[in-house]
C-alpha cells in the first residue's frame, strides 16, 4: 500500500500532465483560428481565447492539488482520532454494551438540592 503523500504526489503528476496537454490543445487552437483569420482583430480574438483555456487549464490544475492536499488531510486526520465518532448528549442514558459513562450512575434522576 503507498502512502498518502505519494498518492498525493502522483495525482499531482496525473493532473499536471492533463494540465501541459490543455495548454498544447489551446496553443494548436489558437494557430488554426489565426489562420483562418482575415483581420487582426480576428487574430487577436484567437490569442484572448487561447489564453483564457491556458488559465482555465492552470486554474483546473490547482483545483485539483488543491482537492488531493484536502484528500491526504482526511486519510491522515481519520487515521489519527479514529473516523467519526458522535457524541453521546449530557444525562442520557447508555446503551447496552457500549463504554459511555452516565450521570448520575444508574441513568436516574439527579438528588434534590437541599441548598437553595
Amino acid at each position: 500500500m503507498q502512502s498518502t503523500s505519494t498518492m498525493e504526489k502522483l495525482k499531482n503528476t496525473a493532473s499536471a500532465a492533463k494540465e501541459h496537454a490543455d495548454i498544447y490543445k489551446a496553443k494548436i487552437d489558437e494557430k488554426t483560428e489565426k489562420a483562418m483569420a482575415r483581420t487582426e482583430e480576428e487574430k487577436v480574438i484567437a490569442h484572448e481565447r487561447a489564453k483564457a483555456k491556458e488559465a482555465k487549464a492552470k486554474m483546473e490544475l490547482h483545483e485539483a492539488k488543491a482537492k488531493h492536499a484536502a484528500e491526504k488531510l482526511s486519510a491522515k486526520q481519520s487515521h489519527y482520532y479514529g473516523g467519526h465518532h458522535e457524541a453521546q448528549p449530557v444525562g442520557s442514558i447508555s446503551k447496552p454494551g457500549t463504554t459511555f459513562p452516565t450521570y448520575p450512575p444508574g441513568g436516574g434522576n439527579l438528588p434534590p438540592n437541599n441548598h437553595i
